[in-house]
C-alpha cells in the first residue's frame, strides 16, 4: 500500500526548494568542481564520457549541455530517482527538517501518522537486515553459506553487496530478538510482515525460518521487504514479504536501485525471472539486470524502465518452461501498443536448452552470454515462432489455424513496410522452401490481412466534425467519472465491454491515465481490475466500492498542478459544468448509455468505410462469367459422353459464391454493421431496450 499523495502546503513546496541546495542534492551523486562560479561534473543522465554537466548555485539549477537535462533539486532527484514530486518533496522536507503543511487540517495529521509509520518500517527492516546478515555470517549460517558459495558461487563481495542472510530455523528467533533488544511490539513486527499471527492472534511467531534471505530495496535503498529462500526443502520455494504501507510487489523491480545507472549507461535493461538471475548478472558485470517479484510485469515497471533508457530497449529473458513463456506473453501484453507504433523496442531472450541467466552463467562467460543478448529477437519475431512453433503444417488444420493467428498478428502493425517484410518472411516459413508457392502465400496472406486489419482510431476514415463528436461524448464521460463518484464502476464497466478504454482525444487520454495512476497510488495495484472482474456478470450501481470514496477532482488537480501543468484548463472546464451539463449529470445512467453509444456508432462509421474501401479492391468475379464456366465445362462433358448438365443452377451459385467469397464475406460484414448501427441509435436517442453493459436504469 503506497502511501496517499498528499496535498502539500506551497508553503511546503517553497521551503523545501529554499532549503535544499542544489550544489549538496547534485553532490550526493555526482563529483563535482569548482569550475569559476559554478561547478562542472560527468552528467548521470547519459553515458558522458567528459564533462557536461554544470551546476550553477547561484541560479540553484542544473544543465547538461550534451542531452539538455535541466531543472533545480526536485526535478534532479524525480529523473535520477524515477520518485514522484510528493515523494522527492517529503524525503528533502525530512532531511532539511522543513514542517510539512497540507492544505486540509485533518489530512495533517494523517499525513504526519502515515510518514512517521513509514519511517518506522523502514528503520525495523532495516534493523532486520542487519540481523539476518549476522546471522548468516554466524555458526549457525554455516548452511547457507556454503549455499551461497558452493552452489551459487558467489563471492564474499557479492553477498556482502545485496546483503544476503540467513534466518535461523525455529519458530519466534527475530521475535524474541526485537522484543528484547529493541522493544518492537509482534503488532510493529507484523505490519513490517516480519511475523504472523497465530490461530486467535493471541501470539505470534517468525514468518522467515530456515531460510537464505534477500532484502528487497527500493529505488532509493531502503530495505521495503524480503524474499526467503528455503534450504530445508519446505514450501514454499520463494517466500516473499506481504504488501505493506512500504511494499507493493506490482511497483517494485527486484535490483532496479543498483540497475538504474548500468541501464542508463548500456541504453537496455535486462528483465529475468528470480532474485538469483539477478545476482548472478550483476555478480558477473551485467549490472543493468532487474527481476519482477513473483508477478507478471506490469505496466508501472515496465515505464520505469523505459525512464531509464534513451532507446527504451527491454530485453526479456524469462525461463523457456511454460510458465516463462506465459509471462513473457502477459509482459508483450502490457506494452504491445508502444512496441507496435515504435515507441518501445521490445525483444525476448531464450537461453539454449531451456537455462535461466543463473544456470547459463555457470557454465559459458558473461561474453557468451552477451553475444546472447545481442542477438534476441524483437518481440514479433518471437511471437511468430511462437504461433508457429509445435504445428504441423503438413496438416490442413494446422496450417489455417497458423495462418489465422499469423494474419492477426500482423494486422496490428501499422507501418507497410514493416507488415510487408513479416508478410514475405512467413510466407516463405509456411511455403516450406518453395518459392512459387510463397509468392502465392505471400500475396494470399496480403489480402487477408488487408481484410481484417482496421483501426477504429485512424484518421483515415475520419469526417469532418467527428472530432468534434469525440470531444463531447468523452467530456460526457469523464465530467460524469468526476463528478457521480457511485457511478463509477459502472462507467468503467461499460467502457471495458464496450472496448472504448482508450480516448481518441490526447488530452482526455492523459486526464484517464491520470485519474488511473490516483486509483492505483490510493487503492493500490490491480483493485480497479480486481472490481471490475467481480462486477463483469453482476449489476453495479448499488454497490459500495472504493472508487467511491475518492475525491477525484482535488486529487486530479493537486497531481496536474505539479505534474501536468497544461491539463489544468480542461480539468477546469470539465470541473465547471455548463448548464447542458449539469442536465446531463443529473441522469447519469442514461448519459453514460448515450455517450459510449456515440463513441461505438462513430467506430462503427469508420469500420463501414474500411469495408466499403476493402469491398472496392475485390476483383469480382460477375455471374456471366460463372454462366460461362459451367455452360463451357457442360459442352465439354456432351462432347465426352461423361454427364454434366444436371443442377446447373446451384453449380453456378457455388462456383459464384467460391469465386467471390472474400467480396461476399465483406458485403455481409458491412451490412452487420449498418444494422449495428441503427441499433446504436436507438440507444444514442434512448429508445433501445438493452442499455449500456453493466449498468441499469
Amino acid at each position: 500500500m503506497r502511501l496517499a499523495v498528499p496535498r502539500l502546503h506551497p508553503g511546503t513546496i517553497d521551503a523545501v526548494k529554499e532549503r535544499a541546495d542544489i550544489v549538496d542534492v547534485v553532490s550526493e551523486h555526482v563529483v563535482l568542481k569548482r569550475k569559476g562560479k559554478e561547478y562542472v561534473g560527468l552528467c548521470p543522465f547519459h553515458d558522458d564520457k567528459s564533462p557536461s554537466l554544470t551546476v550553477s548555485p547561484a541560479k540553484q539549477i542544473y544543465h547538461c549541455f550534451s542531452c539538455g537535462a535541466g531543472g533545480g533539486s526536485i526535478k534532479f532527484l524525480m529523473e535520477l530517482q524515477n520518485s514522484s514530486f510528493s515523494d522527492v518533496v517529503l524525503d528533502l522536507a525530512r532531511r532539511y527538517q522543513v514542517p510539512v503543511d497540507t492544505l486540509d487540517g485533518p489530512q495533517q495529521e494523517r499525513l504526519q501518522q502515515q510518514l512517521d509509520r513509514r519511517d518506522s518500517l523502514h528503520r525495523l527492516l532495516a534493523q532486520a537486515a542487519d540481523w539476518f546478515q549476522r546471522n548468516l555470517r554466524g555458526a549457525g549460517g554455516q548452511q547457507a553459506q556454503r549455499y551461497l558459495k558452493e552452489q551459487r558461487g558467489f563471492s564474499d563481495a557479492t553477498i556482502q553487496r545485496f546483503q544476503l542472510g540467513y534466518a535461523p530455523a525455529g519458530w519466534d528467533h527475530l521475535l524474541k530478538h526485537f522484543q528484547r533488544t529493541v522493544g518492537q511490539s509482534p503488532q510493529q513486527l507484523e505490519a513490517a510482515g516480519l511475523v504472523i499471527p497465530r490461530q486467535g492472534g493471541a501470539d505470534h511467531y517468525d514468518r522467515f525460518r530456515q531460510r537464505l534471505m534477500i532484502p528487497i530495496r527500493d529505488q532509493q535503498g531502503r530495505v521495503i521487504g524480503f524474499g526467503g529462500r528455503s534450504l530445508d526443502g519446505s514450501d514454499p520455494k520463494y517466500l516473499n514479504s506481504p504488501e505493506s504501507h512500504v511494499f507493493d510487489k506490482g511497483k517494485t523491480l527486484f535490483g532496479l536501485d543498483m540497475a538504474t545507472e548500468a541501464i542508463r549507461k548500456a541504453d537496455q535493461a535486462v528483465v529475468v525471472e528470480g532474485y538469483f538471475d539477478v545476482i548472478a548478472l550483476h555478480s558477473a558485470g551485467m549490472r543493468n539486470a532487474v527481476a519482477a517479484l513473483g508477478t507478471a510485469l506490469s505496466t508501472w515497471q515496465i515505464r520505469q524502465l523505459c525512464r531509464g533508457s534513451s532507446s527504451k530497449r527491454i530485453v526479456l529473458n524469462f525461463d523457456a518452461d511454460a510458465a516463462g513463456i506465459r509471462a513473457a506473453q502477459r509482459a508483450i501484453g502490457e506494452v504491445e501498443g508502444l512496441a507496435l507504433h515504435g515507441q518501445l523496442e521490445l525483444r525476448v531472450l531464450q537461453l539454449p536448452a531451456g537455462q535461466d541467466p543463473d544456470d547459463f552463467l555457470k557454465q559459458h562467460s558473461v561474453a557468451d552470454y552477451q553475444r546472447q543478448l545481442a542477438t534476441a529477437p524483437l518481440w514479433l519475431d518471437w511471437q511468430i515462432e511462437q504461433l508457429l512453433q509445435g504445428r504441423d503444417l503438413s496438416r490442413n488444420d494446422h496450417f489455417q489455424q497458423a495462418v489465422r493467428a499469423v494474419v492477426e498478428l500482423l494486422g496490428k502493425l501499422p507501418q507497410t513496410a514493416v507488415r510487408s517484410r513479416y508478410l514475405q518472411q512467413v510466407a516463405e516459413r509456411l511455403a516450406g522452401g518453395q518459392a512459387r508457392l510463397a509468392l502465392q502465400l505471400e500475396e494470399d496472406l496480403r489480402q487477408q490481412v488487408k481484410g481484417q486489419r482496421w483501426h477504429g482510431r485512424s484518421n483515415r476514415y475520419e469526417q469532418p466534425g467527428d472530432g468534434n463528436v469525440r470531444t463531447v461524448a468523452e467530456g460526457r464521460l469523464l465530467q460524469l467519472y468526476l463528478h457521480c463518484p457511485h457511478h463509477r464502476l459502472a462507467i468503467r464497466l461499460a467502457l471495458r465491454q464496450r472496448e472504448l478504454e482508450e480516448f481518441g482525444i490526447a488530452l482526455h487520454r492523459r486526464l484517464w491515465a491520470g485519474i488511473g495512476a490516483i486509483e492505483e497510488e490510493q487503492l493500490g495495484t490491480g483493485c480497479v481490475d480486481a472490481l471490475l472482474t467481480a462486477a463483469a456478470d453482476s449489476v453495479v450501481s448499488s454497490w459500495d466500492h472504493p472508487l467511491m470514496q475518492l475525491d477525484l477532482p482535488r486529487l486530479l488537480a493537486d497531481r496536474l498542478l505539479v505534474e501536468d501543468g497544461d491539463l489544468q484548463p480542461r480539468l477546469t472546464a470539465l470541473l465547471a459544468p455548463s448548464e447542458t451539463e449539469r442536465v446531463d449529470l443529473s441522469q447519469p445512467l442514461h448519459t453514460l448509455q448515450s455517450a459510449c453509444a456515440v463513441l461505438e456508432r462513430q467506430r462503427s462509421s469508420k469500420r463501414c468505410r474500411h469495408l466499403i474501401a476493402a469491398w472496392s479492391s475485390q476483383r469480382v468475379q460477375t455471374l456471366e462469367r460463372c454462366i460461362a464456366v459451367v455452360l463451357e465445362a457442360d459442352e465439354r462433358a456432351d462432347a465426352t459422353n461423361t454427364g454434366g448438365g444436371e443442377g446447373v443452377g446451384s453449380r453456378i451459385d457455388a462456383l459464384f459464391a467460391q469465386l467471390n467469397n472474400d467480396a461476399l464475406r465483406l458485403q455481409e460484414l458491412y451490412y452487420q454493421e449498418r444494422r449495428y448501427m441503427a441499433a446504436l441509435d436507438d440507444e444514442r436517442r434512448g429508445t433501445a431496450s438493452n442499455q449500456a453493459p453493466g449498468v441499469v436504469a
